[in-house]
């Protein structure tokens, strides 16, 4: 049975009152560093329905981030596109299911991820808690930068329709889908899934389980740091950009989560600014929070706002 008392949790996130001003000053930091994109032929991953692409383009520190860019070969002239962003610990796929629905694609690997930890490269563990105390150099600044600067990328194809781009991921994949759907308006609908990086304090103390575990095994190590910790992590929680959202978005989360607990969801949920929004809880579902069944949800939200079916 689900928690009863998750959706009456009273969450311990606060939103910095330099917050906003803080993220624009980033974005006007990244903006200065030209995308440089680079788009590679990838003939054996290449098919007959699909052209498949390594891309590259160049983010916030000018660390150069990877990707995989996948377009159908029948498309329209300008053709909607779904941006695919990873999991904490898993390797960004190269995105041919959303390309044979009709989309083009583009599976981001930040950095750290294979392909893009030249520069930066943490590990995992370490990447939750690296820089930990000071948001200027925190490991997720920049982190949540290439995602972003992925917008840029899918903006400067000639065959991407600007007006009809989605964002879409699980777990630290939904996290990011939030912080993308909040900061760049050009974002038309999101669907995320089991969002982690949402509500940081809370989930510390809800669930021991990993990766949020990474911090207690910090605060641990550096019991003085707790304070400074609890200051950085209020600038990257996806609570705290949610009510930047404009865009429609879906939810899902599992309410057996005890990776990402269910209490974080809801208040994320509640604190989504969007006037279109939906949140589905999935019971008897943990940290898959429903994917198998949420799959048609999503499918028929993206075909509904990206390529106007009803």
């Amino acid at each position: 049975m689900p928690r009863t008392d998750a959706k009456t949790y009273r969450s311990r996130v606060k939103k910095p009152d330099d917050f906003d001003r803080f993220w624009d000053d980033v974005l006007r930091q990244a903006a200065e560093i030209p995308l440089a994109p680079e788009i590679v032929p990838e003939p054996l991953r290449t098919s007959d329905d699909i052209e498949t692409f390594q891309v590259f383009y160049t983010s916030l520190d000018h660390v150069r981030v990877a990707a995989w860019y996948c377009r159908p070969r029948r498309r329209a002239e300008r053709t909607p596109a779904i941006m695919l962003l990873p999991g904490y610990q898993m390797d960004p796929p190269i995105p041919k299911e959303w390309a044979r629905k009709g989309y083009i694609a583009l599976s981001v690997a930040p950095r750290g991820k294979l392909r893009s930890l030249r520069q930066f490269n943490p590990g995992y563990p370490n990447l939750l808690t690296h820089n930990i105390v000071d948001r200027h150099t925190y490991a997720y600044r920049g982190f949540y930068v290439d995602t972003w600067r992925g917008i840029d990328f899918l903006l400067s194809r000639p065959e991407v329709e600007p007006t009809r781009i989605g964002v879409t991921g699980s777990s630290q994949g939904g996290g990011l889908t939030v912080t993308t759907a909040a900061m760049r308006h050009e974002v038309r609908a999101a669907a995320a899934g089991a969002p982690y990086l949402c509500g940081y304090a809370d989930a510390i103390e809800l669930t021991h389980t990993y990766p949020y575990e990474e911090i207690n095994d910090y605060l641990r190590l550096h019991p003085e740091s707790r304070e400074k910790v609890e200051t950085t992590v209020a600038y990257f929680d996806g609570t705290n950009f949610a009510d930047r959202i404009r865009c429609p978005i879906v939810v899902n989360i599992g309410l057996q989560d005890n990776v990402c607990p269910p209490e974080t969801g809801y208040e994320l949920f509640a604190r989504i600014g969007a006037s279109d929004k939906q949140l589905y809880p999935y019971d008897g579902h943990g940290h898959d929070a429903g994917r198998i069944k949420h799959s048609a949800v999503v499918d028929r939200f993206f075909a509904q706002h990206l390529r106007g079916e009803r």
